[in-house]
């Protein structure tokens, strides 16, 4: 198996980055473009493989999408004008991409199929078919419907009242897309709040959607407009940096632009909650998705527990926030977190399993994981299991170790943050 060696042994960071655009929102604004009628422009988007899937499936469906470096031409079709597919829609590794393409291929009345690669296909879909398919769309897979292949013949929708079983952007965003599309009025009942791109891009393309706390309406039949998109940096690519900066000695990072959606911030409530020296300068709050500047300098960190409402606003930068705990003096705690077992690996198994690997006092839970700190790492063979956010986490992990690292399945670090490594060797 194919491995390159890490960074190791680093005495400081600092400079500043641009951090690439939000993942989730570059998704979105793909959708949204070819959902809206006329040409929308799409600035900063991330040019990472599982935003590139969802360009490939759109392009697939009839719409012309120019790209240059990280700006987006879109020649939006509307709803009704896209057409059947003739070849079988790939969306990569992405679960972003399959789940919000089977909201909107369930409003659609031509036939279309998706599949992706060998994690997708142990991916749990039936959370997302289950609501779509008591809407009206007909759809079958694997398992009946749980796993890809599947195939979606979708139309005549009727509106439901949906109470999600679990806080998940991705199903309500898939629901929330059919809905737009059914016969009267779909209204969904989250268990806590989820990230609110979809609902804030429905307004942004001139669309109606109306969130009273836990609940979230739309009426189906309305149409979109094209519209400009300027996406933000992901605070998710951000928080690597911001835990490299907060446990390398002697350092200071300022990331510029990244997004402050209220609904993502659970990475800098915690970093704070910890003790961490990190501050927001020259915020855009008034913006449809705000943005700001983050400078993050080496911090005194102290353990504590993370529970409840705030694990939807930080679920994909758990793994890292569990490096930072190993560099926390105490005990941090990580409850509430079944989600990640059905991610692109069972990311709690995974993490406890690789940063063991380096030394970490850290042992899993049923839903989550509790971390012994601060305990010096050192050096080894880890792997990614093709799970990008976990190569990631473990390229910072081995700037503190004084002994070699070696990392393999690398590559799948591409699939949100292309430029990591040379952002990475910037700062050194």
């Amino acid at each position: 198996m194919k491995s390159v060696k890490l960074v190791n042994n680093i005495k400081n960071l600092s400079g500043t980055l641009t951090i690439p655009g939000d993942k989730s929102i570059s998704h979105r604004s793909v959708m949204f473009g070819a959902l809206a009628e006329g040409t929308t422009t799409v600035t900063n988007f991330l040019s990472g493989e599982d935003c590139l899937s969802t360009i490939s499936c759109f392009r697939k469906l009839g719409v012309e999408i120019k790209q240059e470096d990280e700006t987006l031409i879109i020649h939006g079709k509307g709803f009704k004008g896209l057409v059947e597919p003739g070849e079988i829609l790939d969306v990569g590794n992405s679960g972003t991409t399959i789940r919000l393409m089977l909201g909107i291929l369930s409003g659609q009345s031509f036939f279309s199929t998706l599949v992706g690669d060998s994690s997708i296909a142990k991916r749990p879909m039936t959370r997302v078919t289950i609501p779509l398919k008591s809407m009206g769309a007909s759809i079958d897979g694997r398992n009946n419907g749980e796993f890809t292949p599947i195939s979606v013949r979708g139309g005549s929708l009727k509106g439901i009242t949906y109470e999600l079983p679990v806080a998940s952007a991705q199903v309500k965003s898939a629901i929330l897309l059919a809905g737009l599309q059914a016969e009267g009025e779909t209204v969904i009942i989250e268990p806590s709040k989820t990230r609110d791109h979809t609902e804030r891009m429905i307004k942004q393309f001139g669309g109606e959607v109306e969130v009273d706390n836990l609940t979230i309406t739309v009426k189906g039949g309305q149409a979109f407009k094209a519209t400009d998109v300027q996406v933000p940096g992901d605070i998710s690519s951000a928080a690597f940096f911001l835990v490299a900066g907060a446990i390398v000695e002697d350092s200071e990072i300022t990331l510029k632009n990244v997004g402050l959606n209220p609904s993502r911030t659970g990475i800098i409530d915690v970093m704070l909650s910890m003790g961490a020296e990190l501050t927001i300068s020259n915020e855009h709050p008034e913006a449809f998705e705000p943005m700001g500047d983050l400078t993050i300098k080496t911090s005194n960190l102290k353990g504590t527990t993370i529970e409840g409402d705030i694990i939807p606003r930080l679920i994909d930068e758990i793994p890292v926030i569990a490096l930072l705990a190993t560099q926390a003096e105490g005990v941090t705690v990580i409850k509430d977190a079944e989600e990640l077992k059905v991610k692109e690996t069972n990311r709690i198994d995974t993490v406890v399993n690789e940063l063991k690997k380096l030394g970490a006092n850290i042992e899993a839970t049923s839903d989550g994981m509790i971390i012994y700190g601060k305990t010096p790492l050192t050096g080894g063979t880890v792997s990614s299991h093709g799970d990008h956010r976990i190569g990631m986490m473990l390229a910072v992990a081995a700037l503190l170790s004084d002994k070699e690292v070696f990392l393999e399945n690398g590559e799948a670090i591409s699939v949100s943050y292309p430029s990591f490594f040379s952002h990475l060797d910037s700062l050194i």
